[in-house]
């Protein structure tokens, strides 16, 4: 609509054309606390809602293959785009010195990826069994937009036993 010299609006022109377009900004499409919005294409915005999950109960392995622990976990839902920043934390232990501990990520829903031992918290033992802290933080730029899981796992290196501890999982999509 061109506005004129001297016309006047009608309320119905006023909605469609000045007050529907206020409810287009990212403000009044905001409907979730502590979400943000992330370009989903040309012109285009999406709201995204961070994640986060624990499991504080420590769990072993002596798999050399991903596996859950039990407790099992922890792990995040979240829809994304193609990008989301996954950030893992957990104390790693281990019982035989010089074999690590390794933390992945299992994606599943829209995206289907197995943990890779490219983006892994990874742990070399002293052999004591002492837990210690690591994080890991990875750009993922290569998801199926969709809902998507993700979940940790967990693998030791020959025949030891890894342990883990205060086991975090964070993922912000984008």
């Amino acid at each position: 609509m061109t506005a004129i010299a001297g016309s006047v609006f009608t309320a119905a022109q006023f909605n469609t054309f000045v007050r529907d377009n206020f409810a287009e900004t990212a403000p009044a499409k905001a409907t979730v606390p502590g979400s943000y919005f992330a370009v989903s294409g040309t012109n285009q915005i999406a709201q995204r809602t961070p994640a986060q999950a624990s499991v504080n109960v420590s769990g072993t392995t002596t798999s050399t293959s991903y596996v859950d622990l039990s407790p099992p976990g922890p792990s995040v839902t979240v829809t994304t785009g193609s990008f989301a920043a996954i950030i893992i934390t957990a104390e790693i232990g281990n019982n035989t010195a010089s074999q690590p501990g390794r933390v992945g990520v299992d994606i599943s829903g829209a995206t289907t990826e197995a943990p890779d031992d490219n983006y892994v918290l990874r742990q070399e033992s002293n052999g004591t069994s002492e837990f210690q802290s690591c994080s890991a933080f990875r750009l993922h730029t290569a998801l199926t937009p969709g809902v998507n899981t993700f979940k940790m796992m967990y693998t030791t290196v020959g025949s030891s036993t890894a342990a883990f501890n205060f086991r975090n999982i964070a993922v912000l999509p984008l």
